[in-house]
């Protein structure tokens, strides 16, 4: 008996340092077929980046996405969205999550 497929997308999450200048911290919420380590270090390097990240980004934040995480694509897109709202709910200024 086959046991189905886990999926090998990721959510993840970066802690920005002040990315609209108002002294307060912030966080990108992305998804990846990657790594979340190997995504962040992408996005620092510019690479299919986001230039919030790129310019702000200092590290993963694993303790808000770890446990979700590997998952199908179809989960990890709606993850995604649902974690960026569970964030802003918090009064956290987000960034991605589409």
């Amino acid at each position: 008996m086959k046991t189905p497929a886990r999926g090998h997308h990721s959510v993840y999450v970066v802690y920005l340092r002040n990315p609209i200048g108002d002294g307060r911290a912030g966080y990108y919420v992305g998804m990846t077929g990657l790594t979340p380590e190997e995504r962040f270090k992408n996005h620092k390097a510019g690479v299919k980046a986001a230039g919030v990240v790129r310019r702000f980004g200092v590290r993963l934040v694993p303790r808000l996405y770890a446990h979700l995480n590997p998952m199908p694509y179809k989960e990890a897109a709606a993850m995604e969205v649902a974690l960026a709202e569970q964030l802003r709910a918090r009064g956290f200024q987000v960034f991605g999550g589409h």
